[in-house]
């Protein structure tokens, strides 16, 4: 896994965190003493990963300067944004840094222990242009809601609905063939949740189901609960 770039989407807003007076963001939310960020790379070399793209907006510059105080055997790279591009055109922004076929995506703002070797033979054994890790389902609305075939292909994407039955959740961590940027086409600005992600359904996307839950940190609540989830992850 060591030559697969991981590529982490740090640049949300935190809007609802301002409402506890967050002077950060959200991706460096401290639990239990530690920048959420950091719990999440470390997550992700613990499989072997050294190479990291961090796409920034929002307050990019702080996520810079922590990562350049630290000592690291990781090669971390920034990809920041001059105007916001959303979630898709983060990644389209960042294709001259990511140098490997398939790349890894996470969102800098969820946690999901998942067995990622197993989910990168999943994608290679599905010759997939997309692969998605799917969550248990649940009542949270924060996360996308996705239905599968009988062939574990994606046939329906609907973000930020409540689960219906049959349905599962995204957690946020995709597998990405370079495929993926013809797919993108012209535009510059766009949502992976909204945009591309819908026009590729019943195509070549696949769902990875992953036993564990997930937590984004995204919500006054859910940052409450986080250290307690991430401590029996």
């Amino acid at each position: 896994m060591k030559d697969i770039d991981a590529v982490i989407l740090c640049g949300g807003f935190g809007k609802r965190l301002r409402q506890v007076g967050s002077d950060r963001p959200k991706s460096l939310a401290e639990i239990n003493g530690v920048a959420f960020l950091d719990i999440l790379i470390q997550h992700v070399a613990n499989f072997g990963f050294k190479r990291f793209i961090l796409c920034l907006g929002y307050m990019g510059e702080a996520i810079k300067a922590h990562y350049h105080k630290r000592a690291s055997s990781l090669e971390i790279t920034f990809s920041r944004e001059k105007v916001l591009l959303g979630t898709g055109g983060a990644i389209k922004n960042a294709q001259s840094l990511i140098q490997s076929n398939p790349f890894l995506v996470l969102n800098g703002d969820s946690f999901c222990k998942l067995d990622l070797l197993d989910f990168y033979k999943f994608h290679l054994k599905k010759k997939a242009v997309l692969s998605v890790a799917l969550s248990k389902p649940g009542d949270d609305q924060n996360s996308g809601v996705v239905i599968l075939d009988r062939r574990e292909r994606i046939v329906r994407f609907n973000e930020k609905v409540k689960p219906v039955k049959g349905s599962r959740r995204s957690a946020g961590i995709y597998l990405m063939d370079r495929e993926i940027f013809r797919r993108m086409g012209a535009r510059r600005s766009f949502s992976l949740e909204y945009d591309l992600f819908p026009s590729l359904a019943g195509k070549d996307c696949y769902g990875y189901f992953c036993k564990n839950d997930f937590i984004d940190i995204g919500t006054p609540q859910n940052l409450i609960k986080a250290p307690d989830f991430l401590k029996h992850a």
